[in-house]
């Protein structure tokens, strides 16, 4: 048995998405404020908590249907022709579909849950929806409130609370009174979709995931205040002591139903205890005396004595009871745990958090077996579900991937587990960490974007399923798989990608952003090197995620195939994949040369491409350079003729650029660049070190491309947040 997927409806910036859970290891990826953390808490609230839900968990934008809800019972004064359906709230409601693929071996375990007799296994759904308890009774609390605010406030120009239904929520702690989650059964005939519960529909009494999936979580905020924090979290998980002394006193503690192999140990502390007895007596004695002066004990007093408690647990609860040892040399060198690294402690607690997991997820220990002598129905859940919120917090980045290569690996290190298929661990991780996505598996990844609609002026958020993008085994998608193992994927945390033809662009165009465009330096912008015959093969990727995206190309012109400088009125074309099958979709030169901008964006996508455009140089010649580099040079003539010592492609291209004939001067780089063995590195290298590289002007192409870019990151402002 496995969780299949989760449908999230109306909660926080999720408004309705799928997400598929994969059978080992799901990671939510996306930009900052994508919806990740939200996710997470859904699961968390829904499946773990249960309770302490805040209006703030309802998506923002669905305040203002239920507010008008609110004023429909403010205004109608006939209690006869009040609409007190669950169905006007169902759309607004924040809920949690969980859906199981249960097998038939497998159904005693959901005996509860079975929605038709003629069920015999599959997809098996359920509903958890947070909705009023009564709304008969919300209604008349809240209408009652409204009227006695607005006859004390009478014909006064004061707003008194509550002025809307939200607000009546808001406070006193009414949403968590009048509201809580109430579970339902959906048809497995209609998984592909979004269902609508029936007005008649029933709920089931019973928590209806008992005895089917465990619940353990790792939060974001560890050693800090969180919400989501269990009680025994929020001390300080940091602390491997605490951790190992809780481990202990569950799993290990000698003191319960002791074994035969326990007696020496036992026996040693019992005698111990003795001796400390002994010894504390004795020293007290003269101060005990002195009581004795006072007349205490007196007649009918018991007289004192004292006697220590030697407990097992305890011996674990002290700061040094985890200890590091520094020299293999001797084992007398060694520091309490609060003098290692935070990250490696972070490490060692995370580790250790999944081990506890496991093993009471498993009944590890004295304690469970007792108990399963007790209760023969004590059985262990189909599914373990195990959440962890930006394991990188802290971790170095070499360590962050040791971490997630070993998580997994540690919630099934159990005999039980190895290769039975009747129990399953489900690890769902969310990170902004680009190390960590870099060690699973793409299929795995789900990608959250934010949705900016016209009608929804308020963010939302969607889901991308990266395993259809990468489940895929053909050549186009083992090269992206390839090529983002070797950029560590940080495309899936940006707010906009860049893609560039080479090493020049990859360079300067970080130094050009920098300088000369001040909004867009302020966003998370992944500038990723793809030659122009390659960037295509990422089109699939980029599509489905919907990120914003500018590609800079060359226009690689040829003629019958062989390389030619650019021109136009000779039948030229273009060479460049992107150019001639993503867009513009157009190989002929000549249009290229003169498309407006307009036409050099994809119709469907945030997707633009820049390449080099015809140059005016002194107002009168036109050239037409043929990659970034003649670019460059040719709009800024001045500053290459000025150049002191330049050497390799640098010094060829001050050279061209100090010829007089301007035709001549293209014709020179043209021959420079396409040279065999040109260094175009070292060009961009030798820039770099110019006295004042800032006096470069952005070529015109480039520019277009940035301030198309700026603007669509700046003028949706709601989707940075």
């Amino acid at each position: 048995m496995n969780i299949e997927f989760i449908d999230i409806q109306n909660f926080r910036k999720l408004k309705k998405c799928r997400i598929h859970i994969s059978k080992k290891e799901t990671v939510f990826v996306g930009a900052n404020n994508s919806g990740k953390t939200t996710a997470m808490e859904a699961l968390i609230k829904f499946l773990k908590k249960r309770k302490s839900f805040s209006t703030r968990d309802f998506t923002l934008s669905n305040w203002i249907e239920i507010n008008k809800i609110g004023k429909k019972w403010i205004n109608e004064t006939d209690f006869s022709k009040q609409d007190l359906k669950i169905s006007n709230w169902e759309e607004h409601l924040p809920s949690l579909d969980v859906w199981l693929k249960v097998e038939k071996n497998e159904i005693h375990y959901v005996s509860n849950l079975i929605p038709t007799l003629d069920w015999d296994g599959g997809l098996l759904g359920v509903r958890l929806r947070f909705e009023p308890n009564n709304i008969e009774e919300l209604f008349k609390e809240y209408k009652s409130t409204y009227n006695n605010s607005k006859n004390i406030v009478g014909k006064k120009k004061i707003d008194l609370w509550p002025k809307d239904l939200w607000q009546f929520l808001d406070n006193k702690g009414n949403l968590n009174k009048l509201f809580s989650i109430k579970t339902y059964l959906l048809n497995p005939s209609l998984k592909d979709e979004t269902q609508k519960l029936s007005d008649s529909s029933t709920t089931i009494d019973s928590d209806a995931f008992k005895g089917i999936i465990r619940v353990d979580i790792i939060n974001a905020q560890r050693g800090f205040s969180d919400e989501n924090s269990e009680a025994e979290e929020s001390s300080n998980i940091k602390n491997l002591s605490n951790q190992l002394k809780g481990y202990y006193d569950k799993h290990l503690n000698q003191t319960e139903n002791p074994t035969e192999d326990d007696i020496d140990a036992l026996s040693s502390i019992n005698k111990a205890k003795n001796l400390f007895d002994a010894d504390i007596n004795k020293s007290f004695k003269p101060s005990l005396k002195e009581l004795e002066d006072l007349n205490y004990p007196g007649f009918g007093n018991p007289k004192i004595k004292l006697e220590s408690k030697l407990n097992t647990v305890d011996s674990l609860n002290h700061s040094s009871a985890v200890r590091y040892e520094l020299s293999s040399i001797s084992k007398e060198l060694s520091l309490p745990e609060n003098y290692n690294g935070l990250g490696y402690q972070n490490l060692i607690s995370m580790i250790f958090k999944l081990i506890a997991f496991r093993d009471a997820w498993m009944q590890v220990g004295k304690n469970y077996k007792s108990e399963s002598k007790e209760n023969s129905n004590n059985e262990f859940e189909p599914i373990h579900l195990v959440l962890i919120e930006e394991p990188e917090a802290h971790l170095h980045a070499q360590v962050q991937q040791v971490f997630i290569k070993k998580a997994y690996d540690v919630l099934r290190k159990n005999e039980n587990l190895k290769e039975n298929n009747h129990f399953t661990s489900q690890l769902v991780i969310s990170t902004h960490s680009n190390h960590v996505a870099h060690e699973i598996d793409f299929t795995s990844l789900r990608y959250f974007k934010r949705v900016n609609g016209d009608k929804n002026p308020i963010s939302t958020s969607s889901v991308e399923n990266l395993s259809e993008t990468f489940g895929k085994n053909d050549a186009t998608t083992k090269f992206a798989t390839r090529y983002l193992k070797t950029t560590h994927c940080d495309l899936f945390f940006a707010d906009a990608v860049i893609l560039v033809e080479g090493p020049v662009e990859r360079m300067l165009i970080p130094h050009f952003i920098k300088h000369n465009y001040e909004k867009l330096n302020s966003c998370y912008v992944s500038i990723l090197e793809i030659g122009g015959s390659h960037a295509q093969t990422l089109r699939p990727l980029i599509e489905q995620l919907g990120i914003v995206t500018l590609i800079i190309t060359d226009l690689d012109s040829v003629f019958e195939k062989n390389k030619v400088q650019p021109d136009k009125l000779e039948k030229y074309k273009t060479n460049n994949d992107v150019l001639k099958s993503w867009i513009p979709e157009i190989d002929e030169l000549d249009i290229l040369l003169e498309l407006p901008l307009t036409s050099k964006q994809h119709k469907n996508y945030p997707i633009q491409v820049a390449y080099q455009i015809p140059i005016k140089v002194d107002n009168k010649t036109e050239v037409y350079p043929y990659t970034f580099e003649d670019t460059l040079v040719m709009e800024n003539k001045e500053v290459f003729k000025n150049l002191k010592d330049p050497k390799g492609l640098l010094k060829k291209m001050v050279n061209a650029a100090l010829e007089t004939d301007i035709k001549n001067s293209a014709k020179k780089m043209y021959e420079a660049i396409t040279s065999v063995g040109t260094k175009k590195a070292e060009f961009a290298l030798e820039l770099l070190y110019m006295e004042d590289p800032n006096v470069l002007k952005v070529p015109k192409y480039i520019n277009e491309g940035l301030e198309w870019l700026e603007n669509e990151l700046i003028t949706k402002k709601d989707g940075l947040k």
